[in-house]
């Protein structure tokens, strides 16, 4: 039996060290923590089929990626008795709004927790291990563990003595720091993005939102490049960080050109294949943020960065097929009626997807960087 849910999450900032929290319902019967779910229902594609879900069971709207992260099985009760496997693909669902009334709000109790206490009120042990996995904060801790000089240094007591040749070394820059800062900004303009995709009120307000991150990203990206021509010692190939920077300097340089031609061309709507695209740019900028930190200790990171460089390039592919999807649908439906109207479309999903292609560049920037140094 197949079924389909979203993990409904936000953060509180930006800031790549934001804790993520999880929305989790309580099922009808057993009162038991769960995430929103159901079966696929015919018409929609599964990551909408499961946007619908979370709307009636927790009420909630936002952002379904149409790329699922994984899934679990549990057992279900039938009517007729019978306790079968049920097998749940599960979506990242970026939450953007709560209702405060829904189909199931008396049925039902939602309530947020962190992360790992989401993980420990789940029931089912896949799904446990699919929320945990979903956050970057083990991997940050590990990224910012003391390296072997610090510990023998603590060990032995020479932290005064060492602190002191430490001042007498090159300069090695904040390269680590600048990146983690452009990888918020990304994870905010796609938020922006997502919100901007969805239509109603404050669309004035969400472009201005994306081209302000652009803005704060031009400033890193500026430091970065100063940075590494006064820098005597880099933790990489000077190449290989502005390639890097300039990479992610892309991706939301391309967000900012798809909200200008939403203002341009006054679009107050927008296709569903842009709302899903929008859905995966806002999970590739999650996972580029969780990947920036890793790199502060590549060699250990090496096999976690290669997952999540994988799943950016696995993102562009379904995008590309949304893309031609979307194109394919418009041009049926306007393309003979209103040619006009079919370039203005056309040139959105262009936009759309051009990001998820900067986003690509990134992971085999990335990708570059792990077989150079892991």
């Amino acid at each position: 039996m197949r079924q389909i849910a979203v993990l409904p999450y936000r953060t509180d900032s930006p800031s790549v060290d934001a804790p993520i929290h999880i929305l989790l319902i309580t099922s009808r019967e057993t009162r038991r923590w769960i995430i929103p779910k159901g079966n696929p229902m015919a018409k929609l594609p599964p990551h909408a089929s499961a946007a619908v879900e979370a709307e009636e069971e927790a009420g909630v709207l936002g952002s379904a990626c149409p790329v699922r992260i994984g899934s679990y099985r549990y057992r279900k009760r039938r009517n007729s008795g019978a306790s079968v496997w049920a097998e749940v693909d599960v979506f990242p669902f970026a939450v953007t709004e709560e209702l405060d009334s829904w189909k199931e709000q008396h049925e039902r109790e939602r309530r947020w927790f962190t992360l790992a206490e989401a993980a420990d009120a789940v029931d089912e042990a896949d799904l446990r291990a699919l929320i945990r996995s979903f956050g970057a904060r083990e991997f940050r801790a590990a990224t910012q563990a003391a390296n072997f000089i610090d510990t023998v240094a603590d060990k032995t007591g020479v932290n005064t003595m060492f602190a002191w040749f430490q001042k007498l070394l090159p300069q090695q820059g904040n390269f680590f720091e600048l990146f983690e800062r452009h990888s918020a900004t990304l994870v905010a303009g796609a938020d922006a993005l997502a919100r901007l995709s969805q239509g109603g009120p404050g669309k004035a307000d969400h472009i201005r939102e994306i081209e302000e991150r652009e803005h704060e990203a031009d400033v890193i990206t500026r430091d970065v490049l100063h940075t590494v021509r006064r820098t005597f010692l880099t933790p990489f190939d000077r190449g290989a960080i502005t390639a890097l920077i300039a990479s992610m300097d892309d991706a939301i340089d391309e967000m900012q050109h798809a909200a200008g031609a939403v203002d341009l061309y006054e679009i107050d709507e927008f296709e569903p294949e842009m709302r899903d695209i929008a859905a995966i740019i806002v999970d590739a900028a999650r996972l580029t943020a969780e990947a920036i930190p890793l790199l502060r200790k590549i060699a250990d990171n090496g096999t976690r960065l290669h997952e999540l460089t994988e799943r950016l390039v696995r993102m562009e592919g379904h995008a590309d097929d949304i893309h031609a999807a979307g194109l394919r649908r418009i041009y049926r439906e306007i393309g003979a009626k209103d040619p006009l109207q079919f370039v203005v479309r056309q040139e959105m999903f262009k936009r759309m997807e051009r990001i998820v292609d900067r986003f690509e560049d990134v992971a085999n920037e990335i990708d570059g960087l792990v077989i150079d140094h892991s």
